[in-house]
């Protein structure tokens, strides 16, 4: 089964209202597939909970990994590898496997983590 991964940038279309993005969402959960992201994803969109309630139902209907040190080392050693920055991007490609699709308002760079993770997912941009 495959599952939907989340950047920062698709939890703001959600929270924004962008019909695409909903659109998306709601396919995938009538489908079944698993919604997934990284906690520092987290870190990046919540800002006030009182005011973000569509975004606490994402998250609630939403996997989050905490990223281990394992995991962090990874990212290190896959930014190392792309000569990109970003270690949250790299946090959430780990959380990609074959078969997903990455949802992100950053395509071009997710797209060179992916590759350089050896991951066949598919990156959309949101």
């Amino acid at each position: 089964m495959s599952r939907v991964v989340l950047d920062a940038g698709a939890f703001v279309a959600f929270e924004k209202g962008n019909l695409r993005m909903r659109a998306r969402l709601t396919a995938a959960r009538r489908l079944g597939l698993e919604l997934v992201t990284s906690s520092p994803v987290v870190g990046q969109v919540w800002r006030d909970g009182r005011r973000q309630a569509l975004l606490a139902g994402l998250l609630a209907a939403t996997n989050v990994a905490p990223p281990t040190e394992k995991a962090a080392r990874r990212a290190g050693e896959l930014l190392a590898k792309t000569k990109t920055r970003d270690v949250v991007d790299a946090l959430l490609v780990l959380c990609a496997g074959d078969g997903d699709t990455v949802l992100t308002s950053d395509p071009n760079d997710i797209e060179v983590l992916v590759a350089a993770a050896g991951v066949r997912a598919t990156v959309v941009a949101v």
